[in-house]
């Protein structure tokens, strides 16, 4: 029997280059007129590495706050309608403007467009780093759609490549014990709702999935993700009749990203040091995510969910790893494991 073809992303977030400094990312951000060049270069480079890689359906790299990345343009009454209503034309995510010569290049050499993966942060996350429970409807709602207006000037706006999938991170949905059920599927089928009708698919990037039978009754999410190379054990939590149900269908993790965890059970196992030695760390890296281990993982998955996996990648994004030479190992690693899966 043929197997499915999954889709290859990341999650968003990538390692700077070496010597560059977050200030100065928050910086050149806060002016990206005076800072152009170098941001867009960097921006580029970032994306060049993914594409290089393997992975098919990169994400923009994420080098701001994914915090403050939405809540200051939504804080901020230039560029508002409403209290946390984004206007429309405000709601722009400034790292996509770099990407269309390079998207330009890629159409010419390939004969067709390069495929984005956009993340924006979440309503829920959102309005917990802002507020303490209790829940105010009417607040979370403009939140919400602001979050999908980002998503809506993002798919307009671009030129030559595509934006085909979406995906709302709420990374703290199901461990923040002070987050409830109550507006979590109201607020979600806004922030889906203009992805869900242009035809791009949405993901929900989870660290916990015990609200994933919440996030199945929102028709706009189409694709769960799951964190499921560093806890395999979350695959045993996931009913595939309910993903039949509801049509849902699910992004897998299938290489390990938790690199600080990766290398303090290494460091327990040889009495080693990772961190004051990049060339364990690297060893390290490739051993936790061999191609091998890449493609037992998807077997183990595909052996569960059949057809119902539509996306594979790292379980998180990349940022918090030391270099890009090693986050570079850990997607190209995936786009081999992936192969190897199908031959």
């Amino acid at each position: 029997m043929t197997r499915p073809k999954f889709l290859y992303d990341d999650i968003g977030s990538y390692p700077l280059p070496e010597g560059l400094k977050k200030a100065w990312i928050k910086k050149a951000f806060a002016d990206v007129e005076s800072h152009q060049k170098k941001l867009y270069e960097i921006l580029q480079d970032a994306l060049q590495q993914k594409l290089n890689a393997g992975v098919e359906v990169p994400t923009y790299p994420q080098f701001q706050d994914m915090i403050t990345q939405f809540t200051e343009p939504i804080m901020d009454a230039g560029r508002t309608e409403a209290p946390l209503l984004i206007k429309e034309e405000a709601a722009i995510i400034h790292e996509l403007a770099a990407f269309e010569e390079l998207a330009k290049d890629y159409k010419e050499k390939n004969g067709k467009k390069l495929k984005l993966r956009i993340c924006v942060t979440g309503p829920i996350e959102l309005y917990y780093k802002l507020f303490p429970p209790p829940v105010y409807t009417d607040v979370l709602s403009n939140i919400a759609t602001s979050i999908g207006r980002f998503i809506k000037h993002a798919v307009e706006e671009a030129r030559n490549y595509d934006v085909v999938c979406a995906s709302i991170d709420e990374p703290s949905m199901g461990l923040d014990p002070r987050i409830e059920e109550e507006g979590i599927i109201t607020a979600l089928k806004l922030a889906s709702d203009y992805a869900y009708r242009a035809g791009v698919d949405t993901q929900i990037h989870l660290h916990s999935p015990i609200f994933y039978e919440t996030v199945c009754q929102v028709e706009g999410v189409k694709v769960i993700g799951m964190e499921s190379a560093a806890q395999p054990s979350l695959l045993a939590l996931i009913d595939k009749e309910q993903l039949d149900q509801y049509d849902k269908f699910l992004r897998i993790g299938v290489a390990r990203t938790d690199i600080l965890s990766m290398a303090a059970e290494y460091d327990e196992i040889h009495h080693t040091n990772a961190f004051k030695d990049n060339h364990v760390l690297k060893t390290i890296v490739t051993e936790y995510n061999s191609p091998d281990k890449i493609t037992k993982r998807l077997e183990k998955a595909y052996s569960i969910f059949g057809d119902r996996i539509k996306y594979v990648g790292p379980d998180c994004g990349l940022g918090p790893f030391p270099s890009q030479e090693l986050a570079y190992v850990v997607l190209k690693n995936t786009s081999e494991g992936i192969r190897d899966f199908y031959n």
